[in-house]
C-alpha cells in the first residue's frame, strides 16, 4: 500500500484511512490500536501520526463487543478498621454490580497497612491474562515504585489511589490533593481558635504520602498566618483507633492546654471515643478527614468541629474510567476525573 497518501477522508475516519494515510496494513493498525506485540516502534508511530492527523476516534464500546473483550479490573486497599476503607470497598461491590452489563468486573484485594512488601507481592503475582488494571492504595517506598513500574511493563495499567505514588510510572492519580487539603484544615483552624497555644496532629503514617502532604500543607498556613498557634509534633497512629484511644489521654495529660486536635488520617473512632471519655474542652478545636458514620456523629454531637472529605464512590468511578482509558489508550476527561475537596459541618451534611 503506497505511503503518504493524505487525502482527508470524506466522512468519519475509519482504520481503512488510518492504513491508508500511514501506509501500512488493517492488520498492523489493528495491532497497533489494541497494544499487541510485534510492531516495530517507527511503524507504531506513523500510526499515532496519522491518529492524530485525521483526529481518529475509536469506538471502543462496538470494538470491545466484537472481540468479547473484558475489563479485568482490580483494587489494592489496605486491612485496616478503617471506615473510609470500607466505604472504597463498598463502592467497588456497587460499582462491580452496576458494570457488569458493560463487561467490566471488579474485586477488591487486601493488604496489610503500610505494608511495601505486601503490596509488591500482590503487584508481582498479577498476570495481564488475568488482570487489565489495578488501583492501589499503599505507602511510596522504591519497592513499591519498582512492583509499579513492572506492572506496566507487563502491560498492566496502574493508578494510584488516595496516596499518589509520583515516583513511579503510574498511568493516573486518583484522590484530593492533599497538600491543599492540609492547608484548608489549617486555615480552618487557624480562624476557629480565638488563643494562641499547642496544636496536636494525628497522622497514620510517616510512609503514606497523603499523610504527609496534608501535614506539609497544614504546616505551611499554620507558620505563615497563625504564628501565635504551636504545632507540635505527628502524633503516628497507625490508622488504628484502639492504638489512637491508647495513645492521646497521656499526651492531653502531658499538654493539657491543646487549642486544637488535627486528625489528618483514619483511626477517628479511636480518636472520638477518647474525647468522649475524657471529656471534651468547650474551646477544643478538632477537625479530621473522611465524612463516615463515626465522623459524622461527631459532627452531629458538636465533638467534631469540621470534617475534610472526598467521595468515596467518585474515587472508584473515576479509577474505574481511568483504568479501562488507559487499557483502549483513549482519551479521558480531565474535569470529571478530578477529586473534589468537600468541607463539612455540623449544617451541612448530606443525607446518609
Amino acid at each position: 500500500m503506497p505511503e503518504g497518501d493524505l487525502s482527508p477522508p470524506t466522512g468519519k475516519p475509519t482504520i481503512n484511512d488510518l492504513a491508508r494515510v500511514a501506509g501500512v496494513s488493517l492488520a498492523t493498525v489493528d495491532r497497533v490500536l489494541n497494544g499487541r506485540p510485534g510492531v516495530r516502534r517507527t511503524t507504531i508511530e506513523k500510526v499515532n501520526k496519522a491518529i492524530a492527523d485525521l483526529g481518529y476516534i475509536r469506538d471502543t464500546a462496538a470494538a470491545n463487543l466484537a472481540r468479547r473483550r473484558v475489563y479485568r479490573l482490580l483494587f489494592i486497599l489496605p486491612d485496616a478498621a478503617n471506615e473510609f476503607v470500607d466505604a472504597l470497598a463498598a463502592q467497588v461491590d456497587v460499582q462491580g454490580a452496576q458494570l457488569s452489563h458493560q463487561r467490566t468486573t471488579l474485586a477488591a484485594r487486601s493488604v496489610p497497612p503500610f505494608d511495601p512488601q505486601a503490596i509488591v507481592d500482590m503487584l508481582d503475582g498479577l498476570s495481564p491474562d488475568e488482570t487489565d488494571g489495578v488501583a492501589v492504595f499503599g505507602p511510596e517506598t522504591p519497592a513499591v515504585r519498582d512492583a509499579v513500574n513492572r506492572a506496566r511493563a507487563r502491560g498492566i495499567a496502574v493508578v494510584s489511589l488516595v496516596a499518589d505514588l509520583p515516583s513511579s510510572e503510574r498511568d493516573h492519580f486518583v484522590g484530593i490533593d492533599n497538600y491543599a487539603a492540609g492547608r484548608t484544615a489549617a486555615r480552618l483552624m487557624g480562624r476557629f481558635i480565638h488563643e494562641p497555644g499547642p496544636v496536636l496532629v494525628i497522622t497514620g503514617s510517616r510512609l503514606a504520602r497523603d499523610h504527609l502532604e496534608r501535614r506539609a500543607g497544614f504546616d505551611a498556613v499554620m507558620t505563615t498566618d497563625f504564628p501565635h498557634l504551636e504545632v507540635l509534633p505527628s502524633v503516628e497512629g497507625r490508622d488504628d483507633p484502639d492504638l489512637i484511644q491508647q495513645l492521646l489521654p497521656d499526651i492531653l495529660r502531658a499538654v493539657p492546654q491543646v487549642r486544637g486536635i488535627y486528625s489528618s488520617a483514619a483511626g477517628n473512632a479511636g480518636l472520638l471515643r477518647c474525647l468522649e471519655r475524657e471529656g471534651r474542652r468547650g474551646d477544643l478545636v478538632v477537625i479530621a478527614h473522611e465524612l463516615t458514620p463515626v465522623s459524622r456523629r461527631a459532627l452531629t454531637t458538636g465533638v467534631f468541629d469540621a470534617v475534610i472529605s472526598q467521595n468515596a464512590g467518585h474515587l472508584v468511578r473515576s479509577a474505574v474510567r481511568l483504568l479501562k482509558a488507559t487499557a483502549d489508550r483513549v482519551p479521558f476527561d480531565e474535569t470529571q476525573e478530578r477529586i473534589r475537596i468537600d468541607i463539612y459541618l455540623q449544617d451541612n451534611m448530606p443525607p446518609e
